[in-house]
């Protein structure tokens, strides 16, 4: 498996990912050749999401029920 850094382009009503040309010719790829793709949001875009969290229960009362827990 190979870990590829691509851009998103508008391509009509669609989006197309750019992939570096070093990249396409180490993995000899070829054009309408099909390819599996892993999307992973960026470092900035996990932060985004995990602010938004809330929980239910406090820090604190999460520590207390894993100690009732072990005893």
């Amino acid at each position: 498996m190979e870990t590829i850094c691509g851009t998103t382009k508008r391509w009509g009503n669609s989006l197309a990912v750019i992939i570096p040309s070093e990249k396409v010719q180490e993995l000899e790829l070829k054009p309408n050749e099909h390819i599996d793709l892993l999307v992973l949001p960026s470092p900035e875009r996990t932060k985004q999401l995990l602010k938004k969290l809330t929980f239910k229960k406090t820090t604190q009362e999460l520590k207390d029920e894993a100690r009732k827990d072990l005893w």
